[in-house]
């Protein structure tokens, strides 16, 4: 098995991820809702946009997990997703399970958002594998591809 993943690169990885889905999925939004106004939070399109941002980047990221083992954030920080039993490519149900429980309790009102907050800091005190909650539900640990 390589080495695990530095925390930090992780981080770098989900803010490149997250920037590559939210960003296109938030220009398109807006030119097909040319009258919405993004700083208006009480329109209830704003919520619409933020459930929209977590499937598509629940898919993006299953798809990517299951055929690669790593998103692009993860190819450009050099680490990748193994299986914690073997190092393999976690495809079918442990790439897509990894996916879920990362992105869609942000779509739950109020609770999802604490959720999904207590599942990235897992990691920071999670031994010895360093995994967050959406790793243990997969069995799965982020590694590094330098070799």
């Amino acid at each position: 098995m390589p080495p695990l993943a530095n925390r930090f690169k992780r981080l770098v990885a989900r803010i490149i991820d997250g920037l590559l889905v939210s960003i296109p999925v938030t220009v398109v939004f807006k030119a097909a809702m040319w009258d919405w106004d993004p700083g208006n939070w009480n329109d209830n399109r704003a919520t619409g946009l933020g459930i929209l941002i977590a499937v598509v980047y629940f898919l993006y990221e299953g798809l990517m997990l299951t055929n690669r083992g790593q998103t692009v954030g993860k190819m450009a920080m050099s680490i990748r997703v193994a299986m914690l039993e073997n190092g393999a490519i976690p495809q079918g149900a442990p790439g897509w399970t990894r996916a879920a429980v990362y992105n869609l309790p942000q779509v739950v009102p109020c609770c999802g958002f604490l959720f999904w907050l207590v599942n990235v800091l897992w990691c920071t005190w999670d031994a010895p594998y360093h995994q967050c909650i959406h790793d243990k539900a997969a069995k799965t640990v982020v590694v590094s591809t330098v070799q």
